[in-house]
């Protein structure tokens, strides 16, 4: 072997080897230790972009589930505040046949009709309270609310209800009381007390249906969640059998790297040996 003293040109290989090897160790580390295959854009530019672009769309289904998540909630608030009123136009039907009975007096029908009039207070209290988030749900004032469950701004990603709208006050109004002489005014109260009952009935059949409806939109918004999710590991994360077998084989490389370039490093000294002997 020709010994060189200008130029090392065997330690400069040995450099540029054990430079390379500790780059792709270095690489290694870090891929294992973030868990990521693409750390930088220098790593795969195309699969970095592919990745970014999805971890977007999963974080916007994060907050469409979130969306319609609140939808249901909303919409359960409002079932929940017409079954009590449910509840109290049924009560109201019964004081209602009760004093329709001929056999009651009308101080017996001054009795009950206390209790129905606080019972149609309460409707309108239920009406005029029940909210979410300061919207009000069972007044008798409708207000459509837009609900964004997509990705994009268009109707098939977006899901409109509309809450209140429920014209009972005049209804219930009309039923003034149930006391009196006579059990007329009792049995005038029963015609409008059903169609009130079947007024309600009706919006919780609507709540029932937008529910069952939210509850598929909520489903299928994960369904499209999880897949983009291991899309995008698929892309993006480390395969951590492949990259420990591969750090591996760069930490022998660069050992043998170091100890080359040392020997390699040891050869001026040796040309310089020969001129002093």
């Amino acid at each position: 072997m020709a010994l060189v003293i200008p130029t090392n040109t065997a330690s400069l290989d040995a450099q540029k080897t054990l430079t390379r090897n500790t780059a792709s160790l270095n690489k290694s580390f870090a891929r294992l230790s973030s868990g990521f295959r693409i750390n930088t854009a220098a790593d795969d530019a195309a699969g970095l972009a592919i990745s970014e672009s999805m971890k977007a769309q999963i974080r916007s289904y994060t907050i469409a589930e979130r969306n319609a998540n609140e939808a249901i909630s909303m919409t359960q608030t409002a079932e929940a505040a017409l079954g009590s009123m449910h509840d109290i136009l049924g009560r109201m039907r019964e004081l209602a046949i009760q004093s329709s009975n001929g056999s009651m007096t009308a101080t017996d029908r001054g009795y009950l009709d206390t209790e129905f009039t606080a019972l149609k207070e309460e409707m309108g209290r239920i009406q005029g309270s029940s909210k979410f988030n300061g919207k009000l749900l069972v007044s008798t004032a409708g207000e459509s609310i837009t609900f964004q469950v997509g990705l994009d701004n268009t109707a098939s990603d977006q899901i409109t209800l509309t809450f209140g709208g429920l014209s009972l006050t005049t209804l219930l109004a009309a039923s003034t009381n149930v006391a009196g002489a006579t059990s007329g005014s009792a049995l005038g109260s029963i015609g409008r007390i059903d169609q009130a009952i079947g007024i309600i009935s009706t919006e919780r059949a609507k709540y029932g249906a937008a529910m069952n409806r939210l509850d598929v939109t909520t489903s299928s918004i994960q369904t499209m969640r999880v897949n983009l999710s291991a899309a995008n590991s698929r892309i993006r994360d480390v395969d951590v059998a492949e990259e420990t077998s591969q750090m591996a084989r760069n930490q022998v490389l660069s050992q043998a790297g170091v100890s080359v370039l040392s020997q390699a490093n040891q050869l001026p000294q040796m040309a310089m040996q020969l001129l002093q002997g």
